[in-house]
């Protein structure tokens, strides 16, 4: 591996946090639901701390960039890392920096003692579905679920 590194990002990296979570989108045929915007960035991810993202780094060059979160095993009894986002530029894909991306996601799971690493896949995208496979990543049977928007809106005025 070339000089692959990893930096954490930086508040002043939140319009480069938002062009990968863009091109992530895009990859996945909804770059039209994403509406986030640089100060939503620099509200959740550096004033709140409810998010961490990391750049892979080629030579001192971002190819790529992970965005994740903490959530609670009630049946481990311990915090997961959640990864929301994870995207490497399409002109190095296949040459091992997304599994040395996880690794490094796995590497602050274990420094932290964390309970695991976990995240989700669209159904549809069969190449990654693959690679997590490959690597050893069990897939669970769970169904993703949720509300947004006017639909959750909705759903909290019912009255039943």
């Amino acid at each position: 591996m070339r000089d692959l590194t990893f930096k954490i990002a930086q508040r002043q990296d939140a319009p480069l946090i938002l062009e990968y979570i863009k091109k992530l989108a895009d990859y996945e045929k909804r770059l039209d639901e994403v509406i986030a915007t640089e100060k939503d960035i620099e509200k959740w991810v550096f004033d709140e701390k409810q998010a961490e993202v990391i750049f892979a780094l080629l030579n001192d060059e971002v190819i790529g960039f992970a965005l994740y979160f903490l959530s609670f095993s009630t049946y481990i009894g311990n915090v997961n890392m959640h990864l929301e986002d994870l995207f490497i530029e399409p002109e190095y894909r296949g040459n091992g920096y997304g599994k040395s991306m996880l690794k490094e996601l796995g590497k602050i799971v274990l420094d932290r003692g964390y309970g695991r690493l976990e995240w989700t896949c669209l159904s549809w995208n069969k190449p990654s579905i693959d690679f997590y496979l490959n690597i050893g990543a069990e897939m669970k049977d769970w169904e993703l679920f949720h509300f947004k928007g006017k639909s959750l809106e909705k759903f909290v005025k019912e009255q039943k």
